[in-house]
């Protein structure tokens, strides 16, 4: 009975959190939704601004835009390795020309969704520069191995716990994110999932460098439960690509887009959109509280 109530009160507080505040609801996208989804790769890193209040928390955890990153894997009629398609069956009883990602949600845990779902979300497209073909194709079977784990809750307050002195902290609140984990983690986040990924192929996405006093650089993987999405920005490994609603390459030599030239009251009224929370919160981290 208990533990029933414990579900159900936990239920409820996933459904609060994913769900989208008024204020955020008139989010538009601006991406060019067609010629990204005509233009997407297999093991190509999705990312997404997001609207919900656990997006909202995550920006101002990690200090970025970037919420939430899927793993796109094609469409799973052109997906080779039998094992990881059988798999991902399992997951997706939809048409087999969808384009799918992979991705971990809280509530949920890594499941499989066809990218049409997301065309109204602003998204940002990040590339591994320089992945090889066959490793591209074994990053997607290592993600199809992680359907079906669980949403790492735990994973999100340790990140969170890096705000505060770890010295004043009682020892059952620090983190256990650098505690040895052995074999196959039963518990991921959607960064920590795609860096896992990545990693079983050794591609770089931001690894740990320390040069020694002779100027010896010796190079080491990150613990992969470190990583959230906007780390695929800045990662110089990964090519940012960009698909604007407006292309810049077909307009007049006179004028980079086809502006509109309103005269008197026809001039439009231009509303900036609100900071949010997290983004007042970055802004005076930035400037040292200074407005």
């Amino acid at each position: 009975m208990f533990s029933r109530l414990q579900n159900l009160i936990w239920d409820k507080i996933v459904a609060w959190l994913n769900a989208i505040p008024e204020a955020n609801k008139n989010m538009d996208a601006i991406n060019n939704q067609e010629k990204l989804l005509s233009e997407l790769q297999p093991a190509d890193v999705i990312l997404f601004e997001g609207k919900s209040r656990v997006g909202d928390i995550i920006k101002l955890i990690t200090l970025s835009p970037w919420i939430h990153s899927a793993l796109y894997i094609g469409r799973l009629s052109e997906i080779q390795d039998k094992v990881a398609r059988d798999r991902i069956r399992k997951f997706y009883d939809g048409d087999e020309n969808d384009q799918l990602v992979i991705e971990s949600l809280l509530g949920y845990g890594t499941v499989v969704h066809p990218m049409k779902k997301y065309l109204d979300d602003n998204l940002r497209v990040c590339r591994p520069s320089h992945l090889r073909r066959n490793d591209q194709s074994r990053v997607v079977c290592f993600a199809a191995e992680h359907l079906g784990l669980a949403y790492d809750v735990r994973q999100l307050l340790d990140l969170a716990r890096f705000f505060f002195p770890y010295g004043l902290m009682p020892k059952h609140w620090r983190s256990s994110i650098f505690q040895h984990n052995a074999g196959k983690p039963t518990h991921v986040v959607c960064s920590g999932m795609i860096a896992r990924c990545f990693q079983s192929v050794n591609y770089p996405i931001l690894p740990v460098v320390v040069t020694s006093d002779n100027e010896h650089k010796k190079i080491y993987k990150r613990n992969f439960r470190l990583f959230v999405p906007a780390d695929f920005d800045y990662s110089p490994y990964f090519e940012i690509v960009k698909f604007p609603e407006l292309d810049l390459t077909n307009t007049h030599s006179h004028s980079y887009l086809p502006w509109e030239d309103p005269v008197g009251d026809d001039l439009p009224m231009i509303i900036a959109r609100p900071e949010t929370e997290p983004e007042l919160a970055k802004r005076s981290a930035l400037t040292g509280g200074s407005s």
